[in-house]
């Protein structure tokens, strides 16, 4: 497996497995930031999403509808998506940090888990969920 480095990045798949991208950390960022690279667009997001978005899997024990939409769009009630927005999550709002690219946290942030162990993705066409293991 990568180890997670701009010169090793996580190199993953969006849940239907259309689209590619790759994933690393950056330390040197304040906060330290988890970059998510698609094609030429850069998106970044908190790196505590990881351990946060476990944490809340953890407590809610089943499937979770991802709803990954982009920041324009309102994220459907009791997702993925709509938790990485959410005022009463961990970190009071949005875990992504780039303004127009805040969203699509549903999409990008679960295959991730998945890859490091810490969660399962279903891989259908549309409409896909995730829980923690």
């Amino acid at each position: 497996m990568a180890t997670g480095t701009k010169l090793d990045p996580w190199q993953l798949k969006t849940p239907p497995g259309s689209s590619e991208y790759a994933m690393w950390k950056d330390d040197s960022a304040d906060p330290p930031t988890i970059v998510c690279q698609v094609g030429s667009t850069q998106l970044k997001y908190q790196f505590r999403a990881i351990a946060d978005l476990h944490a809340m899997l953890k407590r809610h024990g089943d499937w979770l509808p991802l709803g990954g939409t982009d920041e324009q769009k309102p994220a459907p009630a009791g997702t993925v998506e709509a938790w990485g927005r959410d005022a009463g999550n961990p970190v009071g709002g949005w875990y992504g940090l780039k303004k127009g690219l805040r969203g699509r946290f549903g999409v990008y942030m679960p295959p991730l888990l998945e890859a490091l162990g810490l969660a399962e993705v279903t891989h259908d066409a549309k409409n896909n969920k995730m829980r923690a293991i």
